[in-house]
């Protein structure tokens, strides 16, 4: 069976979810689950995945608030928000698998930034204070409320580019 702790971070290596993300390192780890780089078979591409922790997985009211709250981030598509391709499930060596398929970005966290390069350049900083409100402006005229942002949700791509991650709060 599938280890339930967030330890086991090769437990879904080159497992394939949905027929057709086939899942090839893992690349993250947040408070609701483990965050792996997959390949799209059908669309040839890379793609991140969102994998819930099993622990979850007794908590119907979760699971159903999950679920709803992917399919409003996926409503959502914008330059500064991670886009949401796929939400799905399926049992794995008899555990049930929730998972959400993402836009993989080549980039760091803004924490990871932030700890290799010490304090920002401050109109770098106002170009990412724009683009972060420019996301949240958005998602807020869909009626989603992000309640956790933070530096380990804002991803800096390599052209300076910031996409807001883990939207899945909505009010």
């Amino acid at each position: 069976t599938l280890d339930r702790s967030s330890a086991a971070s090769d437990v879904y290596k080159r497992q394939v979810l949905g027929k057709r993300y086939e899942i090839l390192e893992k690349i993250g780890t947040g408070g609701m689950g483990n965050v792996y780089k997959a390949h799209d078979r059908r669309l040839d591409r890379i793609v991140a995945i969102k994998v819930l922790k099993l622990e979850y997985n007794d908590d119907n009211n979760f699971i159903r608030k999950f679920k709803r709250e992917s399919l409003a981030a996926a409503s959502i598509s914008h330059p500064n928000i991670v886009g949401i391709y796929d939400v799905g499930s399926e049992t794995l060596d008899n555990e049930v698998v929730h998972y959400i398929v993402m836009e993989y970005i080549d980039g760091k966290t803004l924490k990871d930034l932030i700890n290799e390069e010490g304090r920002i350049p401050e109109k770098r900083a106002l170009n990412y204070a724009i683009q972060i409100a420019e996301a949240l402006k958005i998602a807020h005229s869909k009626h989603i409320i992000h309640r956790d942002i933070k530096s380990q949700n804002i991803m800096v791509t390599k052209d300076d580019r910031v996409k807001v991650t883990c939207l899945l709060y909505t009010s």
